[in-house]
């Protein structure tokens, strides 16, 4: 049986794409987690690393959480940290930042809304007068304040979520002093 040139030459471009397509399918992956990942499936021993993980809350907190890692696929490993921003790399170590749509865990633990001498609407760990200050925010006319609200502030204001969060700095602003 013969094979014509026709068919021969199809033959040989119908394999020359299959080879180009399973090529151009593994370059991404091949830029993306470099000429290890190729490797990936034939890996004798996982990968071990530190992933450094930061929370940055609404009040400016940042907490960290260290892990260690250890993974036999780098392809995993990435998808695992998806909803996460990589933000450095040095050797086996990973840090990734994550925005949170919350106040930290210290400001719900510990956090007062107050008032410095110099009339500043500030977040204290703990009441005002003699704890740190966390924030501090906008200068305030005190003496536009109904007195209950000044009371409030020179006590404190326990600070216990978000949306509390939210409504002590809104009720606050229109008191705050322009700057001229």
């Amino acid at each position: 049986m013969r094979v014509s040139w026709i068919a021969m030459n199809r033959l040989l471009l119908a394999v020359t794409a299959v080879i180009l397509f399973m090529f151009i399918g593994s370059a991404p992956r091949m830029l993306m987690y470099g000429a290890a990942a190729q490797q990936d499936n034939h890996r004798a021993q996982p990968l071990t690393m530190t992933v450094i993980l930061e929370r940055v809350y609404l009040d400016g907190e940042i907490s960290q959480e260290v892990i260690h890692e250890t993974s036999w696929s780098m392809e995993n490993f990435w998808a695992k940290y998806d909803q996460w921003q990589l933000t450095d790399i040095d050797e086996s170590t990973f840090v990734f930042r994550q925005q949170v749509d919350d106040i930290s865990p210290l400001l719900k633990a510990n956090g007062f809304f107050g008032v410095t001498e110099d009339g500043i609407l500030t977040i204290f760990n703990g009441r005002p007068g003699q704890s740190r200050i966390i924030q501090s925010f906008f200068q305030i006319d005190i003496l536009k304040l109904e007195s209950k609200k000044q009371e409030e502030l020179i006590k404190g204001i326990p600070i216990k979520s978000k949306d509390q969060y939210v409504q002590v700095l809104e009720t606050f602003k229109p008191y705050s002093v322009k700057k001229e």
